[in-house]
């Protein structure tokens, strides 16, 4: 698979049209959804179809998407992170299936994705939210730089929204 970027441990990979069942795994898991839906509502093939289409032509058109994350010693599974675009800012963003939690991959790939941003794109800064209820996503951006601005409602739930600015 072709490769965007590679840490110690992670590799992001571009996504393939057959990673649909990765997909379902990963939001199949009521734990993993907990924070990213109000109902807590896993995802159907249609849906994990859907948005591994729109995270592709993100790609393509745009330089970014969220993208298939990977472990090196073994190419397992490990989730999804890259970057989005929020209204005219882009967002950062990652999702670990639930047997990864725990292990520092999150922060590895958020820190990756941020030095991966500022040497590539032009943008002064970036963003990430999670729900306020979600401390470990909170403590992730947060040991990458990430400063905290305000809290509010997305898909019926409180996040708190974070922001990384280019270094200086």
């Amino acid at each position: 698979m072709s490769s965007l970027l590679e840490t110690e441990r992670l590799r992001l990979e571009h996504w393939t049209a057959d990673a649909v069942e990765e997909l379902l795994s990963l939001h199949g898991n009521a734990d993993v959804q907990r924070y990213l839906d109000a109902r807590g509502e896993t995802w159907s093939r249609e849906k994990a179809a859907r948005r591994l289409g729109e995270w592709q032509t993100e790609w393509r058109e745009l330089g970014l998407g969220k993208h298939r994350l990977v472990r090196r010693s073994d190419g397992a599974f490990v989730g999804r992170a890259g970057f989005s675009q929020f209204g005219d800012t882009p967002e950062i963003g990652y999702s670990l299936a639930r047997n990864w939690w725990g292990q520092g991959y999150a922060t590895e790939i958020a820190q990756a994705l941020s030095d991966w941003f500022f040497a590539t794109r032009h943008g002064d800064r970036f963003v990430g939210f999670t729900h306020t209820g979600n401390l470990a996503s909170i403590a992730v951006m947060r040991k990458i730089g990430m400063e905290p601005t305000h809290v509010a409602e997305i898909a019926g739930m409180p996040h708190q929204f974070l922001i990384q600015r280019r270094p200086s």
